[in-house]
């Protein structure tokens, strides 16, 4: 069974920080993987990705340097740490392959900034 779940989010003041995982199977552990957030009235954002075996990453302009990306393929997870958060970072974050449209993603996990 392939799947992505997502856990960790939650609702923060700014400036807070917050820890999302994604338990991800085994399928998963040779692609990239990203985490991507879709906020109220906005389009999708990737956000950060980790390529499989050289752990390089990637981020947008808009969280590079308060995000951080990470995996742990011995315990199929992925994380993002999410530091000095604003309000506008308020969305659900999903983990997903890089492939178009994210289509292989998990359901998502809500991230409140307020």
């Amino acid at each position: 069974h392939v799947q992505l779940v997502e856990s960790g989010g939650g609702s923060v003041q700014p400036g807070g920080s917050l820890r999302l995982s994604c338990e991800f199977s085994e399928y998963y552990t040779q692609y990239c993987l990203v985490w991507f957030r879709q906020g109220p009235g906005k389009e999708r954002e990737g956000v950060a990705y980790i390529y499989a075996f050289s752990g390089n990453t990637r981020y947008s302009d808009s969280v590079g340097g308060r995000f951080t990306i990470s995996r742990d393929n011995a315990k199929n997870t992925l994380y993002l740490q999410l530091n000095s958060l604003k309000t506008e970072d308020t969305a659900m974050y999903y983990c997903a392959k890089d492939v178009p449209d994210w289509v292989e993603r998990g359901q998502g996990t809500q991230v409140t900034v307020s």
